[in-house]
């Protein structure tokens, strides 16, 4: 390419052709042309400085000057021999080099010889006589014996196989020695795509190294023979194109290998590579060559193509490495985005032409990878913007590259963007359950997509329904409203859309609404209405079973009000928070009743504190389980039934095992915990029992500490239970505490630690016995919502 405005002339005739400079490809060619030559003109001078600087440098060392001497010196002698000081230059540096090389080459040989092999060989003299080998074989089967015997035995290889890559990515053993002939017959051909050794080889550009091929459960070629034998695997390409693979097989597990022997290795590899380009027969298979398509032959394939195609050869280098893709045929599909005739582009290198495929979409890496292991690459959606004429920068293409003997097909598809918004508009349709539809009111032309025949249930080839015939097809009751609909639409000529149900030939019944728009001409008169329906049977079934969830909830939200209503009530009557204070001489008693914060917790929590007709003071606090109005009914039927049963004059492990009783028969297999205890005003002693309840606390002096545990089963949980019962002597002053454990339960800490804060809270004494509860409610940490009972006496 050259700068805008100018001509580039034809590699295959004198013709010159414009390029369009206005294009922005035309402008990037021009510019990355611009940028190459400056950057080949920069690099030869660089390298022309570097040539006379060397020279002078020869010069300062046979002729014992200094460098302005040799300088002087080295633009005489180039003006005497008549030539330029760059070409003198060069013709000191060639002689110095010849002086040199004998030098070299001695001394290299002499390393060489020094350090032979466990074979006493030197790994030069193997490679030599592998080389002489294998070039005076006449078959690829010699070839494998030659690299066998000659260079990979005194290594401790057992065996070698040399497989050649098919155009498809197939492994064919063209090659093998040290295998037994079933063996080698076995593994002949090995499909695409199937993972072994040798294709390890073929996509690793640096080599498989197995150091023991039981540990990779890789099938390979001699596996039964060699099991825990070590195997390498190399690619062997020229020319950026990978011709095959050589596979080596050790005996034994192959540890780390010193970089001469890798180096041996990768020689052999190269050697094979050069043999694989020559021997394309099966020995002793009596096979035809393997014949791949010419270019020719690619070429009449692209021009039958009904998508842009190129035919591709590679670019190799001085030294034999692929650098780019020489264009050797563009389709006539194929249009160059900056408007260059096809007679142009044919024959030009694909990254000068095409700069942009370098980096896009790693085009460039893929159609080396297809070139170098036959492999056909194959992409959907690809971005592609580099080879495409006026097409967005988003554009997307199905990509498919494929190699065909020395040659690479590009071709691709654009995606066309109109068919794909179609179809995922057919799609958005059928899954919405939409039919779209057109009518021309002058001519009465009538047009139904397929989906709108479904809604109605009528065959496509049947007469499509207009807009004014639409209420005999509706529910009777929905009359009014699509009449509704087509006066706001054909006489007012506005959107309008209504709800109605259709009654299909078949008998089902679909609920459906329908939206249409006019349209109108130039004019302003209306010729035609086009729209939509879409069935919405569904969402009005699922409207009608919310509304009735909806119904149902607030009626059971309604019985829930009014049940915990009712439960409240039936406690405060029976627990009220406050007590009138019992007369009893030298004893002050105190309740406090908390009730839940929620009211959907309320509990099941009671007191009792009464006077016996014996003189005695019943004490008890319990808590029924659960919460709600079944546990409120049975606190009071454990509550009466206590007060009653104490009428007996029964301690109180009897009182608490006859309760057992009415728990587990009279009260619906309920469980609840309980502390019950009878004072003595005469001797001011306290007998007291408790079941799974925990144990009252004893105020004195300033300490607080909880009673001694005794032995009792919770109420209810078995028919029958046996109550320990304990006695204390109370003095005056004493503080005897009953409490559920709504004073103290808490979710983040154990009983122990919160009934630890209790005991600290309650050393506190103040003046009287109903400040001294309240600070206890007061301070409660408590963090449950539970019912709480309070019950405290002091003596005194």
């Amino acid at each position: 390419m050259r700068p805008p405005n100018s001509t580039r002339p034809h590699e295959h005739g004198d013709a010159e052709v414009p390029l369009d400079a206005a294009s922005p490809v035309g402008r990037l060619a021009a510019t990355v042309e611009r940028l190459r030559r400056e950057v080949v003109a920069a690099q030869a001078e660089a390298e022309g400085r570097a040539l006379i600087e060397l020279a002078k440098g020869i010069l300062v060392e046979r002729l014992r000057c200094g460098p302005a001497q040799a300088a002087r010196q080295l633009t005489e002698l180039a003006e005497q021999a008549g030539v330029t000081p760059l070409e003198f230059a060069v013709e000191v540096i060639n002689q110095a080099a010849r002086d040199k090389m004998s030098e070299v080459t001695e001394a290299f040989l002499a390393a060489t010889s020094a350090t032979p092999d466990t074979a006493g060989e030197s790994p030069a003299v193997r490679l030599r006589a592998a080389e002489s080998g294998a070039l005076a074989a006449d078959d690829a089967q010699a070839v494998a014996d030659s690299l066998l015997e000659q260079a990979l035995r005194p290594l401790g290889a057992v065996a070698v196989a040399i497989w050649a890559a098919g155009p498809d990515g197939s492994l064919t053993l063209v090659g093998s020695a040290g295998f037994s002939a079933v063996e080698a017959a076995r593994w002949r051909y090995v499909p695409p795509d199937v993972a072994t050794v040798a294709r390890r080889g073929l996509t690793e550009r640096a080599g498989h190294w197995i150091t023991s091929l039981a540990h990779t459960g890789l099938p390979s070629i001699g596996r039964h023979q060699h099991p825990d034998g070590g195997r390498v695997a190399l690619p062997a390409g020229t020319g950026g194109r990978l011709h095959g693979v050589l596979e080596i097989v050790w005996p034994d597990p192959l540890g780390p290998q010193p970089q001469r022997i890798v180096r041996q290795v990768e020689a052999l590899a190269e050697l094979c590579a050069h043999t694989l380009e020559t021997y394309t027969q099966l020995p002793g298979a009596g096979q035809e060559p393997r014949v791949l398509p010419d270019a020719a032959e690619l070429m009449d394939l692209a021009d039958g193509l009904h998508d842009p195609a190129l035919v591709l050869v590679p670019h190799l280098d001085d030294s034999g490495h692929l650098v780019d893709f020489r264009i050797q045929h563009v389709n006539d599909r194929f249009l160059d985005p900056a408007g260059r005739p096809r007679a142009v582009v044919n024959g030009a290198l694909l990254l000068e032409t095409y700069p942009m495929a370098a980096g896009e979409s790693e085009l460039f890496q893929r159609l080396e990878r297809v070139y170098a292991t036959g492999e056909p690459f194959r992409a959907q959606r690809m971005n592609l913007t580099a080879l495409v004429d006026q097409v967005p920068l988003s554009a997307v293409a199905d990509i498919s590259i494929s190699r065909h003997g020395g040659s690479v097909l590009l071709l691709w598809r654009i995606e066309d963007e109109a068919a794909r918004l179609a179809s995922l508009l057919q799609h958005a349709q059928r899954l919405g359950r939409i039919g779209g539809f057109e009518e021309n009111l002058l001519t009465g032309e009538i047009t139904w997509n397929g989906q709108l025949f479904d809604l109605y249930g009528r065959s496509p080839s049947s007469t499509p329904v207009p807009l004014e015939e639409l209420p005999a097809h509706a529910h009777p009751d929905d009359t009014g409203d699509i009449r509704r609909f087509l006066r706001t639409l054909l006489h007012r000529r506005r959107s309008a859309s209504a709800a109605f149900r259709l009654q299909r030939p078949d008998g089902v019944t679909r609920h459906i609404r329908v939206v249409a728009e006019p349209v109108l001409d130039t004019d302003g008169r209306l010729f035609a209405v086009r729209g939509a329906y879409q069935d919405i049977s569904a969402q009005h079934w699922t409207e009608v079973a919310l509304a009735a969830t909806r119904d149902q909830l607030a009626h059971t939200e309604q019985q829930a009000t009014e049940r915990n209503r009712l439960t409240l009530q039936l406690q405060h009557a029976i627990m009220p928070p406050t007590q009138a204070p019992l007369k009893v001489p030298d004893l002050q008693v105190a309740v406090r009743y908390r009730p839940a914060e929620t009211e959907q917790l309320v509990g099941g929590d009671w007191y009792d504190t009464v006077v016996l007709p014996s003189g005695m003071v019943l004490l008890c606090v319990g808590d029924v389980a659960g919460h709600g109005i079944e546990a409120a009914t049975s606190m009071v039927v454990l509550r009466n039934a206590l007060r009653g049963l104490a009428v007996t004059g029964a301690g109180p492990g009897q009182l608490l095992a006859w309760l057992n009783i009415v728990a587990h028969h009279l009260t619906g297999a309920v469980t609840a915990t309980a502390v019950c205890g009878l004072y003595d005003p005469a001797r001011h002693t306290l007998r007291w029992a408790r079941a799974g309840h925990l144990p009252p606390v004893l105020v004195r002096a300033a300490e607080a500490t909880p009673l001694p545990l005794v032995k009792g089963l919770l109420l209810g949980a078995v028919p029958e239970a046996v109550y320990e019962e304990r006695e204390i002597q109370l003095a005056a002053g004493d503080t005897l505490l009953m409490y559920t454990d709504g004073l103290i339960e808490r979710r983040d800490r154990s009983v122990e630690e919160s009934l630890s804060h209790l005991l600290t809270t309650a050393r506190t004494v103040p003046r009287t016995l109903d400040q001294q509860l309240d600070r206890l409610l007061t301070y409660s940490r408590s963090d449950t919502d539970d019912d709480t009972c309070l019950v405290g006496i002091r003596v005194g």
